[in-house]
C-alpha cells in the first residue's frame, strides 16, 4: 500500500478541514511538543549574541509562520490536497511561493523550529533542529520527489529544472 496518495477529498472546505488538522496536529507535535522535549532533555544554553539573537528570531519565526500557512493555502486552493501524505495534492502545485522554491511548506517549519533555536539558545533545540533539518532533506529527496515524478512525470522533471529545491535563486 503506498502511503502517498492523492486526495479524494471534494469540496474546498473539506480540503481546508483536513488541511487545518494537518496544521493543528503537526504544529503541535513538531513545533510545541518535541522541540520542549528537546530543550527539557538537553536544556544546556548556547552563548549566542542576546540583542540580534532576538530579532533574528522574530523576523525568522514569523517569516517561517507566514511561508508554511501560504504552502497550506495554495496546496489547498490549487492543488486540491493537503500535506498529509495520504490526502495529497492532486495537482502540482507551481505558483506562489512555489515558484521560488520547490518545498515551501517544509521550509517555513525549519524557520519557525530554527527560530527556536534562536530565541531559547538551547542545546537540545539545536540538536533538534538538526535533526529535523537533516529528517526534512531525506524524506524530500528519498520520499515525496520519487512519488512525485511517478505521478507527474515530465511536468515535474521540469519543474525540478526550474525551481530549486530549498534556497532561492538569485
Amino acid at each position: 500500500m503506498r502511503w502517498i496518495r492523492p486526495s479524494t477529498t471534494e469540496g474546498i472546505g473539506a480540503i481546508w478541514g483536513m488541511s487545518l488538522l494537518n496544521a493543528v496536529l503537526f504544529f503541535c507535535i513538531f513545533m510545541i511538543l518535541l522541540p520542549w522535549a528537546a530543550h527539557r532533555l538537553l536544556p544546556a544554553g548556547l552563548d549566542l549574541f542576546p540583542g540580534v539573537r532576538m530579532s533574528a528570531a522574530v523576523v525568522l519565526g514569523l517569516s517561517g509562520l507566514a511561508i508554511w500557512i501560504h504552502g497550506f493555502d495554495f496546496f489547498s486552493r490549487y492543488g486540491r490536497g493537503t500535506p498529509l501524505p495520504v490526502d495529497a495534492p492532486r495537482h502540482l502545485v507551481t505558483r506562489g511561493l512555489f515558484r521560488v522554491i520547490r518545498n515551501p511548506i517544509i521550509a517555513g517549519e525549519l524557520m519557525v523550529i530554527w527560530a527556536q533555536v534562536l530565541y531559547l539558545a538551547s542545546l537540545g533545540l539545536l540538536v533538534y533542529a538538526i535533526l529535523m533539518s537533516l529528517a526534512g532533506h531525506l524524506v524530500v529527496v528519498y520520499v515525496e520527489e520519487p512519488e512525485l515524478r511517478k505521478r507527474f512525470g515530465e511536468t515535474y522533471e521540469a519543474y525540478c529544472r526550474e525551481v530549486p529545491r530549498w534556497f532561492p535563486r538569485r
